[in-house]
């Protein structure tokens, strides 16, 4: 089971790096390790929440919901996505906002590791980064067309 549960933080992890890699290259507020620290975290707080009181499952009067602990996860990743969204005043515009996504999408996918859900978790992380690079794509391509029109 134990050997089970590694591969779970180790793929977490690798998916969530990613994504990382990516805003990394594209020189964004958060990089590789914030999007692999998140991911693997999201994956940690799973299992234990899971698995991590199993001792104390014997005693019929206590109920324990596991979905608790990934509920909090979603929302402490909120606190660590609004640190990289900054409202630039000079500029009136705001930035931060797709890196801050993503960390929310990540640790969904940590979540999904946590719990056994690899296909899922892939999937999803390959639709992260087509959609990532999709939108690039076609932001670039946009931003030709109104340069040439000036």
């Amino acid at each position: 089971m134990e050997n089970e549960l590694i591969l779970r933080i180790f793929v977490s992890a690798l998916l969530g790096g990613l994504i990382g890699l990516e805003r990394e290259y594209r020189s964004k507020e958060a990089g590789f390790r914030t999007h692999f620290l998140v991911a693997l975290g999201s994956a940690l707080f799973m299992i234990v929440s899971a698995y991590g009181f199993g001792d104390s499952l014997n005693n019929d009067l206590q109920r324990w919901d596991v979905s608790r602990v990934a509920a909090q996860v979603v929302s402490g990743i909120g606190f660590i996505g609004a640190g990289t969204i900054i409202f630039r005043k000079t500029e009136n515009m705001v930035s931060g906002l797709t890196t801050a996504a993503g960390l929310w999408v990540v640790a969904a996918i940590g979540l999904a590791c946590g719990g056994g859900m690899f296909k899922v978790a892939i999937a999803s992380t390959l639709l992260v980064l087509v959609g990532l690079e999709a939108f690039n794509y076609f932001l670039h391509k946009f931003d030709k067309k109104v340069r040439s029109e000036k």
